[in-house]
């Protein structure tokens, strides 16, 4: 049965320690390459609200010292800007170089082209054969995601499966933004498959999301954001996406990548099946919906 903490307090940096204290990551970071994928899509001196915020990266990078990692990193690839631009504006390469973690922009050359198996059955193709990717991707043992709570206009939410999936192809490569299409590629045609198929390749070990702020009405830039003070993780990224989804008020089964991830065996995305080890899913719901809309609501019609 997978597993998803999830919690509320006052400083999320308590929120994300607790959930994360549910799991044993030992064996995930000890002596491992580690790296930390945030939430990096765009921010200006205005407005930071769609990105990963330094407080929620440093809780994250803290816990995950304690555990010795040979060689931390963070890991980013923005799709809407220039990303050490972003981690600058954000206040995140500060984190970064406090924490002595390293930085590293898989934006950039060099490239390597990988192929992406949709599914077992070679017959069945995602709309993209092949990504090209800087190769450093490939050399992580251990990736774990760090995600607003957010949805999307296109992909319905935008949490750990695509934080990755729209993240590693390699924008000096497809262009910037992405939909540019300076080398040409189809992860717009049907951009649930394309997430779906990068979380076979690119599988994340680890997924901590965090409403810190929550961005509802809109997204993933300019929406309403509210601060909820919520944190999640679990060890399947495909049920801490369900769950994230859930507090959004979707179903997996509404959100048709977390719906194929699920159908491809990358995690599981049914929410009976899923331990609750701290606040339970209807508790959650509950606490962002109070916080989201000045009122709890209850998951009995879900």
């Amino acid at each position: 049965m997978s597993k998803v903490a999830i919690a509320q307090e006052k400083k999320i940096e308590d929120a994300i320690a607790k959930v994360m204290g549910c799991f044993s990551l030992e064996p995930l970071i000890f002596d491992k390459v580690v790296a930390v994928k945030a939430n990096d899509t765009w921010a200006s001196a205005q407005d930071k609200t769609a990105v990963t915020q330094p407080d929620s990266l440093r809780a994250m990078l803290r816990f995950i010292k304690q555990f010795h990692p040979r060689e931390l990193v963070v890991t980013g690839g923005s799709g809407a800007g220039e990303t050490e631009e972003i981690f600058r504006l954000a206040g995140l390469m500060d984190v970064v170089k406090e924490e002595g973690a390293d930085f590293f922009d898989h934006n950039r050359p060099p490239f390597k082209e990988v192929p992406l198996e949709y599914a077992p059955d070679k017959d069945m193709q995602g709309p993209q054969a092949s990504v090209v990717v800087n190769p450093r991707v490939l050399t992580y043992q251990t990736l774990m995601t760090l995600n607003q709570l957010k949805v999307h206009e296109t992909a319905t939410v935008t949490l750990g499966l695509k934080n990755v999936a729209m993240s590693f192809p390699a924008a000096d490569y497809y262009g910037h933004p992405r939909g540019s299409c300076k080398h040409k590629h189809d992860f717009f045609t049907d951009m649930h498959s394309f997430i779906a198929a990068m979380a076979k390749r690119f599988p994340a070990q680890f997924a901590v999301t965090v409403g810190h702020p929550a961005m509802i009405g809109m997204g993933p830039i300019g929406g309403h954001t509210v601060e909820t003070g919520l944190a999640l993780a679990s060890n399947d990224p495909v049920a801490a996406d369900a769950v994230g989804a859930m507090l959004l008020g979707f179903t997996p089964d509404a959100v048709h990548h977390i719906w194929e991830a699920g159908r491809l065996g990358l995690g599981e995305p049914d929410l009976e099946k899923t331990e609750f080890p701290l606040l339970s899913m209807e508790e959650g719901f509950a606490a962002f919906t109070k916080a989201a809309y000045h009122k709890k609501l209850t998951l009995e019609h879900a």
